[in-house]
């Protein structure tokens, strides 16, 4: 059996989820359908496409508390 190849297409949308889920994704949007004037529906999207390590790492890095050098502490 011969090796199979990857073909370019392939490998490119390969690397592009590698990096979307190893850096992180955030999609956020919101729509409107309003009629004369008034909203009727209003759609809002939040969407955090991360692999679950990355997920962890920003939850980590979100509760950590920045460094004292920002709030005017003497050191």
């Amino acid at each position: 059996m011969q090796p199979r190849l990857i073909d370019r297409d392939q490998l490119a949308l390969s690397e592009l989820l590698d990096r979307a889920l190893n850096k992180g994704v955030v999609l956020w949007g919101d729509a409107t359908i309003s009629v004369a004037g008034v909203d009727l529906i209003y759609v809002g999207l939040k969407l955090l496409l991360a692999s679950v390590d990355t997920a962890q790492r920003l939850k980590n890095d979100a509760r950590t508390p920045t460094s004292a050098a920002g709030t005017g502490a003497a050191e």
